[in-house]
């Protein structure tokens, strides 16, 4: 009975009830109880660091090695940090120091190591701007344990999302691409940001995951350990995620993460209580997982390498540039930058519209809204791309181009699976919405399941609903 709860009787019935359409995808809440615990564990933390703002500021005047500290000019969060601006005596540039945030920010310490070591290396290879890197330092290094922290000279500009976003009657209203943007101001900006990926698209690795330098100074590196994701740190910290059952090494071939990756959707699927309320959703996300498994199998491009850079927070709000001239004078937050299967890194930006297609779904809107103004802007990406893959190849003929890449994974729908393969929260959404379209002709259900897999659905679909009742409960002493 599609109109109210379906029974699940057994899984020769599936078939009938399992014919899935778009509208009917239940977006993926985050876990409400896990989210209160980080939030607890965040603001205490914050009181913490307001407390001890003076002895901050010495901090970083002794890291520095110029003046005293004269004041702190500006206090400031994002997602995974919080940063503080400081002012010195002696009237060179600002320092900016910044903390992970307790409760938002899994693995804090690896993240903030594996993120230095990034902003080294392309400070090496490329002409991507960064903020200069004054001192970094691990928990322990910190001033009262406070956390791992960067220092960084303070540098002008404004977030480029709030240069590109539509204008709004307040800030409490979610940012989106201004659709009457000047072209030619799009046009500046693309040029630069097709640059930078032209120049990490240029630079291999024979392995998957994060990269460091083998020996300090000698200007030689390799991947190194395991990758850290977005993926990874949503998983941490808003589902209940099993932490001990993420990723430990780094990968040597594609296929090897992909099936670590459908894996992890997997794990996610029984590990999150509340993922599901009713037992026609928990269906819905068993056949779309272990399909997307499926495809995970035979979706994988350039298996041994090599692998490209690639940056799952890449996207305007962490860009600064020149508010007159448009001129970027940083790309900043590099955490979860890795060495990817590089049809990652052939993917045209997820953030064209300044939000990706998950958020688009989120708020409301719908895939064919999007993709209808996606596509120009992207047309408009590629264009700039084309331009600058002209002029730098004509210096060096051996440069490799993207932009027929990029092309290719939008037409072809590959953008689609590899957006899905990075996201276990929208995985689903992604799958009905697309992957089932494009790989199973818009009929995806139960039939496309081995045996087995069919024959643990009902107890699958039990063990959620039981879950969910224990959450229901837990969350309403909250």
């Amino acid at each position: 009975n599609l109109e109210g709860r379906p029974a699940v009787s057994s899984p020769k019935s599936a078939p009938r009830l399992l014919r899935l359409t778009c509208d009917q995808v239940t977006m993926t809440s985050a876990d409400e109880i896990a989210e209160a615990k980080g939030e607890a564990e965040w603001i205490a933390w914050k009181d913490r660091v307001l407390g001890s703002i003076e002895e901050i500021a010495d901090f970083v005047a002794r890291r520095r090695q110029g003046g005293d500290p004269e004041r702190i000019v500006h206090y400031y969060r994002g997602s995974f940090n919080i940063c503080i601006r400081i002012k010195f005596k002696d009237t060179c540039s600002d320092a900016v120091i910044r903390f992970t945030k307790p409760g938002f920010t899994a693995f804090r310490d690896e993240k903030v190591e594996k993120e230095v070591q990034v902003m080294k290396f392309l400070r090496q290879r490329t002409s991507i701007p960064l903020p200069r890197l004054i001192s970094w330092g691990l928990t322990v290094d910190s001033p009262q344990q406070l956390g791992p922290f960067i220092i960084m000279e303070y540098v002008e500009g404004i977030h480029l999302s709030d240069i590109l976003k539509k204008p709004t009657a307040n800030n409490q209203e979610k940012e989106i691409l201004n659709p009457d943007i000047d072209d030619t101001t799009l046009n500046i900006v693309y040029r630069q940001i097709a640059d930078f990926m032209l120049q990490l698209y240029n630079l291999d690795f024979t392995h998957i995951g994060a990269i460091s330098e083998v020996a300090e100074g000698a200007n030689t590196w390799a991947v190194t350990g395991r990758p850290l994701t977005y993926n990874m740190n949503e998983l941490a910290t808003c589902t209940g995620y099993p932490i001990n059952r993420l990723p430990t090494e780094r990968f040597a071939s594609a296929n090897e993460y992909f099936k670590s990756l459908a894996d992890q959707h997997l794990i996610h699927l029984h590990t999150q209580r509340n993922l599901s309320i009713d037992p026609m959703d928990a269906m819905r996300r068993y056949i779309a997982r272990h399909l997307f498994q499926q495809l995970a199998a035979k979706n994988c491009i350039n298996e041994n390498g090599p692998f490209k850079l690639f940056c799952d927070d890449f996207r305007p709000a962490n860009i600064l540039v020149n508010s007159e001239t448009l001129q970027i004078t940083a790309v900043l937050d590099l955490e979860f930058t890795n060495a990817m299967p590089a049809q990652f890194a052939c993917d045209p930006p997820w953030w064209l519209l300044l939000v990706g297609p998950d958020m688009w779904l989120e708020r409301g809107y719908t895939m064919e809204e999007f993709v209808a103004q996606y596509t120009p802007r992207l047309e408009q990406f590629l264009y700039a791309l084309e331009q600058i893959e002209a002029e730098k190849c004509s210096r060096k003929p051996r440069m490799q181009r993207i932009s027929k890449l990029m092309r290719n994974s939008w037409t072809s729908g590959e953008f689609w699976f590899n957006f899905a393969a990075r996201k276990s929260l929208d995985v689903d959404a992604i799958f009905y919405h697309q992957l089932d379209k494009i790989y199973y002709g818009g009929k995806a259900d139960v039939n496309l399941l081995d045996d087995k897999l069919r024959g643990d659905l009902e107890s699958f679909v039990q063990m959620k609903m039981e879950q969910n009742a224990a959450y229901e409960k837990e969350y309403a002493l909250l």
